[in-house]
C-alpha cells in the first residue's frame, strides 16, 4: 500500500505522499504498540516540566537518548504515539536495518536516515537527508543515539579503557558519545529545527530489562524516561564546541543515571504516567478481523486441497521468519571484552570502575 502512494503520490506531490504515508505507517506501527501496552503491560513513567510536555508533538525536534535497551526505538515509538506524531518519527540507523521484513521497509519509505557507518560516505547521506527533511509538513521528530551501540557491560568496559587513556572523566552507566553526527545535525538542522530533547532512559530497581523477546512473551516491566528541552540556536557555533556540549551532556546523563540507581527517580523532576490509548488495541481487533475475513473468504473460495494447506503453511513459515529476524535485529549486540592492557587488567577495571 506505501509502495503503490510512493509511485502514483509522490512524483505529484511529496507533501501529501508524506501526510498520507504518516498515516498509514501509524496503523503499521501501532501493532508493536499494541504489543508493548496491551500484550506485555509495558508502563513508562515521564519525568518532564509541563512547559516541556506541552510542546511535545507540536515542533521539529532533534532527539538524543542513551541506548539502554533493544526497544529503546519502541519506547520513542510510544512516546510520539502518545504525543500525536507517530507518524513523523525518524531515526538514524544502520543500513542493515533497511531489508528487515515489514518494519525496515516501512522505515525506508518513512525516510528514515540509513547509515554505512563509514563517514566517508554517511556524510553526504547525511546532508542530503537533512536537507530533504527542510520542506516536512508535519512535527517530526528525529532520534540519534549518539552512543553508536546498545550499553552493555563489555562495551562500558571498553569505554573505561578509553576514558583513562585519553585521560578523559570516566563513564559509569553511559558509553562515550560519538560526536560526528550529531555535529552535522545541528550544523544543518539549525535552521528549521528549534529544539533538542535530551531524553534519558533508565530501569528502576527490582525491574528486568525490557526486551524485544521479553514482550514479544507478555512479561511486564517499567521504564523510566526523564525529557529534558534545549533551544537549538543557544548551542555553540563550532563543531569542537558542539562535540564538547554533546559530551557535557552525556556528563550529566551519566550522573543522573547514577542519581536514578540511588533514589529510583529523576531528582525533584515531575513524574507524568503516560496512560495507555485504547487505540491501537482498536486498530489490533479491525486488522485481525480483516485477516480472518481474508482467511474464510480463502479457504470459501478454495476447495480443501493439499496446495491450499500449503500455501497456508508457507505464510505461517514467513509470519515465524519476520518475527525471528526482528527478534535477531534488536537483540543487544554482542562484544567481547577489550584484552588486557598496559593500563589495567581486566579484572582490575572491573573493580575499580564498575559499580
Amino acid at each position: 500500500m506505501i509502495a503503490f502512494f510512493f509511485v502514483l503520490v509522490r512524483p505529484c506531490s511529496k507533501n501529501m505522499y508524506r501526510k498520507i504515508n504518516a498515516c498509514l505507517a501509524q496503523l503499521l506501527w501501532l501493532e508493536l504498540i499494541w504489543l508493548f501496552d496491551w500484550w506485555a503491560h509495558i508502563k513508562v513513567d515521564l519525568f518532564i516540566d509541563s512547559e516541556t510536555l506541552e510542546l511535545m508533538g507540536k515542533e521539529h525536534v532533534l532527539l538524543i537518548c542513551n541506548h539502554k535497551s533493544d526497544i529503546d526505538w519502541l519506547i520513542g515509538w510510544v512516546l510520539a504515539q502518545r504525543s500525536g506524531c507517530l507518524g513523523s518519527t525518524l531515526a538514524l540507523v544502520k543500513k542493515s536495518l533497511k531489508f528487515l521484513p515489514v518494519i525496515g521497509w516501512s522505515m525506508w519509505f518513512t525516510e528514515y536516515i540509513f547509515l554505512e557507518r563509514n563517514w566517508s560516505k554517511d556524510e553526504n547521506i547525511l546532508m542530503e537527508g537533512f536537507e530533504n527533511l527542510r520542506d516536512f509538513p508535519m512535527p517530526f521528530w528525529l532520534a540519534v543515539f549518539v552512543e553508536g551501540t546498545r550499553f552493555t557491560h563489555a562495551k562500558l568496559l571498553a569505554a573505561q579503557e578509553y576514558a583513562i587513556a585519553t585521560k578523559s572523566p570516566v563513564p559509569r552507566n553511559v558509553l562515550i558519545p560519538r560526536t560526528k553526527g550529531f555535529v552535522a545535525a545541528v550544523n544543518h538542522l539549525r535552521s528549521f529545527v528549534p529544539a533538542i530533547y535530551n531524553c534519558t532512559v533508565a530501569i528502576p530497581k527490582n525491574e528486568p530489562l525490557p526486551t524485544i523477546l521479553r514482550m514479544f512473551r507478555g512479561r511486564s516491566s517499567t521504564v523510566h524516561v526523564h525529557v529534558k528541552r534545549h533551544l537549538i540556536r543557544e548551542l555553540p557555533h563550532t563543531d569542537v564546541d558542539i562535540r564538547q556540549w554533546c559530551r557535557d551532556i552525556f556528563l550529566e546523563k551519566d550522573a543522573s543515571l547514577e542519581l536514578h540507581q540511588s533514589e529510583n527517580t529523576f531528582g525533584d523532576m515531575e513524574c507524568h504516567g503516560i496512560g495507555r490509548p485504547k487505540k491501537s488495541l482498536y486498530v489490533v481487533i479491525i486488522w485481525s478481523c480483516l485477516l480472518l475475513f481474508g482467511v474464510f473468504k480463502f479457504f470459501e473460495w478454495c476447495s480443501f486441497s493439499w496446495e491450499a494447506i500449503t500455501f497456508c503453511a508457507i505464510l505461517l513459515l514467513f509470519v515465524m521468519i519476520c518475527m525471528q529476524i526482528l527478534i535477531v535485529f534488536s537483540q543487544s549486540e554482542q562484544s567481547n571484552p577489550p584484552e588486557a592492557s598496559t593500563l589495567n587488567t581486566e579484572d582490575a577495571m572491573n573493580q575499580k570502575l564498575i559499580p
